[in-house]
């Protein structure tokens, strides 16, 4: 249990947003000094739009009240949490900074967390705000809308490789010798599973819910540096192929596919986007896709799970595993988010919730297996990225510079919480095609969640009186 679980503000409605739009206009008019109809509204209207619904989102940002008030918030000063130095931010003292201001200007060492960063964050409601600031409304308008409108091949290209061929090293620093960037499992709560072992059990787990045979035409979507196309490989004698558009990764991956005695024959690492992949439809009848969706964009999601549901075979199966915010959100949770998007994460726009997932799975015709929500798991696993990185902090300042080193470690510390707190969560999709001829009986002994271990002994229930007694 978190040491402030307080409640945020979800205040925002669309009933009174549609109020303000409408309204807005039509008191405008009736202020004039003169007669005007039909016309003129809606040429007030399509422009006073924009500047009332960032008026009515800043304003509710702002004042909205928590969802409940059953956790109390300490009620301690800003410069209790936080060393305000020289910085602007003093003009907060004595009342909550919006957090964007204050994570901006924790990058530039303006201000520093007094004591451990995840330890003051867990009692950011007591100390920030998460008002949208004219910083997060540019961020929308001038970054995020066009990057979803836009969402081009080529600029998926640049965003992956900007960001995943930094440097192994810097991610080796946090993900350690598995790097793995997704995910782990924990499967035993009663001590602190190593990462490695929560990796390891994830990996597992993908590959009992694929049944992986011997012989088995794997994809993995999106491989980072392989890890998984590995383990599939070895452990499972699978034929895997793993696809990635970051350069460094594809080295990395094949390295360590060599390294560990598998032949290219039996796995290889392809540095391109999937939809280059040199097979023809259907040929694999088992694919993996583990939160590379994300950067897919809104815009061309069902485009591209069409493209996945060719290359995989009548008979195949695929893990979609998917990171995601929740449905009935807090605006904290569109806060990080815009974060996220911005310095993490850029263009990975389709961070949506599980119903909308699902939605758009069965839109191309998957039906549904089984979905686990591992978002805990999540939480578990960057907790220790973030102990990682935090002993690496020497080695990532003198090659990368403090500012990364900032950067990082209030994502990792922001995301072990929000995690836990439900903000943000993992879905893991069982799927397979939507057709008549789909042996689904086959599939029961790979069905995990009907196999789930019995607590207790369970001693039959007696039928055998009352309505269903046979009379003579």
């Amino acid at each position: 249990m978190p040491p402030l679980p307080a409640e945020g503000s979800a205040s925002f409605s669309n009933v009174h947003l549609a109020i303000v739009l409408f309204a807005g206009p039509y008191v405008f008019q009736k202020i004039l000094p003169f007669r005007t109809g039909w016309t003129v509204y809606w040429i007030f209207f399509s422009l006073m739009g924009i500047p009332l619904a960032v008026g009515y989102w800043a304003l509710i940002s702002r004042i909205g009240k928590r969802i409940n008030e059953k956790v109390a918030l300490p009620g301690k000063p800003l410069d209790h949490y936080v060393d305000l130095k020289n910085s602007t931010l003093k003009q907060y003292e004595g009342r909550k900074v919006p957090m964007q201001k204050f994570h901006d200007a924790y990058f530039d060492a303006k201000v520093d967390f007094k004591g451990d960063v995840l330890d003051v964050m867990e009692y950011r409601h007591d100390w920030a705000s998460f008002e949208f600031t004219p910083e997060l409304f540019k961020y929308v308008f001038t970054n995020l809308i066009p990057e979803v409108v836009i969402h081009s091949k080529t600029q998926d290209e640049e965003q992956v490789r900007d960001h995943y061929d930094r440097g192994n090293d810097f991610y080796a620093w946090f993900l350690g010798p598995r790097m793995v960037y997704t995910s782990g499992v924990v499967k035993d709560i009663t001590k602190m599973e190593t990462l490695e072992e929560l990796q390891d059990n994830k990996m597992t787990m993908v590959c009992e819910k694929l049944d992986l045979q011997k012989g088995d035409k794997m994809l993995d979507i999106g491989c980072g540096w392989g890890t998984l196309v590995t383990h599939a490989a070895k452990n499972y004698g699978a034929d895997v192929t793993g696809v990635t558009l970051a350069r460094n990764q594809a080295a990395f991956g094949t390295e360590r596919l060599r390294e560990n005695g598998i032949p290219e024959s039996q796995g290889r690492i392809l540095c391109m986007d999937f939809r280059d992949v040199p097979h023809d439809k259907g040929y694999f009848n088992k694919i993996s896709c583990l939160e590379m969706a994300e950067h897919v964009g809104i815009r061309r999601y069902g485009t591209f799970l069409k493209e996945v549901y060719d290359l995989l075979a009548d008979d195949g199966v695929m893990v979609f595993q998917v990171a995601g915010l929740r449905t009935c959100w807090q605006f904290e949770d569109l806060v990080w988010g815009l974060f996220m998007n911005k310095y993490v994460f850029p263009g990975a726009d389709a961070s949506l919730p599980l119903g909308w997932v699902i939605k758009q799975l069965e839109s191309a015709n998957f039906e549904i297996k089984s979905v686990d929500v591992l978002g805990v798991h999540y939480g578990a696993t960057i907790h220790r990225w973030y102990l990682n990185w935090k002993s690496n902090e020497d080695k990532v300042v003198a090659k990368y510079g403090i500012r990364w080193y900032r950067i990082w470690l209030y994502f990792l510390a922001y995301s072990v919480i929000v995690a836990r707190q439900g903000s943000s969560s993992v879905f893991q999709i069982t799927c397979h095609k939507n057709l008549n001829g789909f042996h689904r009986i086959l599939q029961q002994p790979s069905h995990q969640a009907i196999h789930a271990p019995i607590s207790r002994k369970i001693e039959s229930i007696s039928c055998n009186g009352g309505f269903w007694e046979q009379k003579a």
